[in-house]
């Protein structure tokens, strides 16, 4: 079992390696969900994540010789950037095999370390399978993603700066992915604190350590997919899990839409950019999936690593979802000034149309009609209500676009 000495340690270790991260009060956030709200923030961590931590301690614990013919692992991305800009500070060589689907942003910052990316599989588990086969092939030293003493003994280190900045902390909530980074920062945090309440978040599309809770024991998934990539896996570490069930007080999950939701929020009002899976703490208390009481709670942003083209697929949804956007389909008569019309009469309600199309063509049209696609920016879902009451009064036949 990890110990709180392995993880001061790693501390030791990394020291003037990488960033001590801030903690952050929100004040917002405080107001608005009527507690202290402390952000933790690993997404300004060198290379855009926690991760460094964990692949530095392990990689400080082997002997040079040991290294020569260089390092492999798998990765959805973070742990990739950590290992590479690891092994480029020990000068060594580094191949990082990643699933296919990764963000390319993920994969060019991982290149921009100095490793070597091949793509394989569709999960991070087909990503991992390889990388073990080419381990025995290349005699590489194999870099776990999170199933490691020393590997969680980095990752801790989160923990204990956060108890250093805020002793009197009652709650953290930490994303779960393969569980090195909830395992090594409930060791630090109940190390330092035994009664810190200690809340573990997955995304509902990949639960499988709210599933292991369930059943005692480990659960393999069959498929698991989220916006939330950095922590989506099939199955716990088999040394993260017992530590997980020994210190982890409670274990929730939050929806695909609450994710998007919580990294706009995060942009918008906390200044802040996250992905998927930094984003699912705040997620869980934006949406009640937090337990109570909570008190001075802290929130861990895992990672920032996120791609321009994701963020606007995101900024949209989560604008959607917050009835603050609007796409409707609507027929009106095939004649001049009728789009103007219904511009206008769009105005007037205090719609802004942020993108319009105008098709006459369609087969499904009468002869004479035509079908206007609109984009809207609103004020809320009142808002919403109101411009399509104002449709329907006006004789257009209007459908809103999922």
């Amino acid at each position: 079992m990890l110990k709180l000495s392995a993880i001061r340690d790693a501390a030791v270790i990394l020291n003037g390696r990488i960033r001590r991260t801030e903690l952050i009060h929100s004040h917002y956030f405080s107001e608005r969900l009527g507690h202290p709200l402390y952000f933790k923030c690993e997404n300004l961590q060198r290379t855009g994540s926690f991760k460094v931590r964990g692949a530095l301690n392990f990689l400080a614990h082997h002997p040079p010789e040991s290294l020569q013919s260089g390092v492999i692992t798998a990765s959805a991305g973070n742990h990739a950037q950590g290992v590479a800009l690891a092994a480029r500070q020990m000068n060594i060589p580094a191949l990082v095999v990643m699933p296919e689907n990764t963000p390319l942003a993920k994969i060019l910052a991982t290149r921009d370390y100095g490793a070597e990316v091949t793509l394989h599989g569709a999960a991070f588990d087909d990503a991992a399978e390889r990388a073990r086969e080419l381990e025995r092939e290349k005699g590489m030293v194999y870099v776990p993603a999170f199933d490691h003493p020393l590997i969680m003994a980095g990752q801790g280190t989160v923990g204990l700066e956060i108890l250093e900045d805020l002793p009197d902390a009652d709650t953290l909530l930490v994303p779960i992915g393969g569980g090195g980074l909830i395992a090594g920062v409930a060791t630090a945090a109940k190390g330092i604190n035994p009664r810190i309440r200690i809340v573990g978040v997955e995304a509902a599309g990949a639960p499988c350590a709210l599933l292991s809770r369930r059943k005692g024991s480990l659960v393999t998934l069959t498929a698991a997919r989220s916006l939330a990539d950095g922590i989506v896996v099939k199955r716990l570490g088999e040394e993260t899990f017992p530590i997980i069930e020994k210190l982890v007080d409670d274990i929730v999950t939050v929806e695909e839409e609450e994710i998007a939701q919580a990294i706009v929020s995060l942009m918008e009002k906390g200044k802040l950019v996250v992905e998927g899976a930094g984003a699912v703490s705040l997620a869980a208390l934006l949406y009640g999936r937090g337990t109570s009481p909570l008190g001075r709670t802290v929130c861990l942003l895992s990672g920032g690593n996120i791609d321009v083209q994701t963020i606007a697929r995101v900024v949209e949804r989560g604008m959607v979802a917050e009835g603050r956007f609007l796409k409707v389909k609507v027929e009106l008569l095939d004649a001049p000034g009728s789009l103007a019309k219904l511009a206008s009469m769009l105005a007037g309600e205090g719609a802004n149309i942020f993108h319009v199309s105008h098709d006459r063509r369609s087969a499904g049209l009468h002869l004479g009609r035509a079908e206007v696609h609109l984009e809207l920016e609103t004020r809320g879902p009142e808002h919403i209500r109101e411009i399509l009451d104002l449709l329907k009064k006006g004789g257009y036949g209007a459908t809103v676009v999922r």
